[in-house]
């Protein structure tokens, strides 16, 4: 009766066990879901940047991007009291910056060696004058806001992290993890109201949404609306995409050498290559590619051996030149070299790009009737 008495108790542990594990399990699949619920807002971004879609044709189905509720309970990764940290900035130079822009009155440039973002009234102050939005990021390299939401790529910790402007000031107020690998470009799609991070390694784009309303502390929850894959870039290093014209253009990677066209497939999961340009050997390793004027501005930081030695800013008037060499070289019109051209925006009307490698690392230019001109060294 004993031996009996102790085989029941053993099978009774397992069937617990059996239950914790299946209630586990469907608590995960509950918060798997929470990622793809889906909601919409009418913010409209303040500030435009060279790769943001506002006026071109709306390249998305709006099935994919635009349903009817937004999550009613708090999201993943919200913090439970916002934290604000604009403290000033302890360098006298920027290390390795990556990206600079405007939103409303406010600069912000990524600062991306030293950890940070930081942000400043104005591009006169000397750099240890700015504030630091966040130094909790290891290799930050863009920073996109649709005017309230700020969302920042925390490349080598595999997240994003979400701030908003209160009357307190800047808060960070959420951190997504598992994005991808290396997600390394953000930007704002104004038109379609939705944030665009690319894993630089994955060839994922991740589509995050605001939430309609505010939670009771005043803060909009941003979730992770939809995941589009492009298997053609799965182990490829790129570093930036490019929303233009009628498609979205990837940048070539060391290992992949040729610009991709792509738009989202009809399964609505992913996309479909519409055009390939094959680029030149020592083009290879690119960084960003923008339209300016009738000419597409390239910025190259490596070539197909991962040689910064190489890199360089390029213009052509036809994508197809890039694989036979016959464009245009333009960086000694900068008066800079031995560094690294990065990527460049657009601010009311005049380009900056960062740059590093050198004691240069914010230019500002104009670009009149496709001419360089009024270059200066900012930072």
């Amino acid at each position: 009766m004993m031996k009996l008495w102790k085989r029941h108790q053993r099978k009774m542990k397992v069937t617990v066990r059996i239950k914790l594990c299946r209630k586990r399990n469907a608590a995960g699949i509950v918060i798997f879901l929470f990622l793809f619920l889906t909601a919409c807002t009418d913010k409209n971004m303040t500030q435009k940047t060279i790769v943001e879609q506002t006026d071109e044709q709306n390249i998305w189905d709006d099935s994919v991007l635009v349903k009817n509720n937004a999550p009613n309970e708090e999201l993943v990764g919200m913090l439970p009291k916002p934290v604000a940290n604009g403290a000033k900035n302890t360098y006298d130079t920027l290390n390795v910056a990556t990206y600079i822009t405007k939103v409303d009155d406010t600069y912000f440039i990524a600062d991306c060696y030293h950890d940070q973002i930081l942000y400043n009234k104005n591009l006169t102050d000397p750099v240890s004058q700015w504030c630091v939005l966040t130094d909790e990021v290891h290799y930050a390299h863009t920073i996109a806001s649709d005017g309230v939401m700020f969302l920042v790529d925390d490349t080598e910790n595999n997240r994003l992290l979400a701030f908003q402007r209160t009357d307190e000031g800047y808060v960070h107020t959420q951190t997504l993890e598992n994005i991808g690998m290396r997600p390394h470009y953000v930007q704002y799609d104004a038109k379609n109201q939705t944030f665009m991070a690319w894993s630089s390694i994955t060839g994922e784009m991740y589509l995050v949404k605001k939430a309609k309303n505010p939670n009771g502390q005043g803060i909009y929850p941003l979730y992770v609306d939809k995941i589009l894959k492009i298997k053609e870039l799965y182990g490829v290093y790129v570093r930036s995409f490019t929303v233009m014209e009628d498609g979205i253009y990837f940048v070539s990677g060391h290992n992949n050498q040729k610009i991709i066209k792509a738009a989202v497939n009809s399964r609505q999961d992913g996309f479909d290559i519409l055009e390939e340009y094959p680029v030149a050997d020592q083009a290879a390793g690119m960084v960003q590619l923008v339209k300016i004027g009738d000419f597409y501005y390239i910025t190259i930081s490596t070539d197909n051996q991962e040689n910064q030695d190489y890199a360089t800013i390029l213009r052509t008037d036809r994508l197809e030149k890039l694989s036979d060499g016959s464009y245009e070289e333009i960086y000694d019109q900068f008066g800079v070299s031995g560094g690294t051209p990065y990527y460049i925006t657009e601010i009311e009307g005049r380009y900056y790009m960062a740059h590093h490698r050198t004691n240069e690392n914010i230019i500002a230019f104009d670009v009149n009737q496709n001419q360089i001109e009024h270059v200066e060294v900012i930072y």
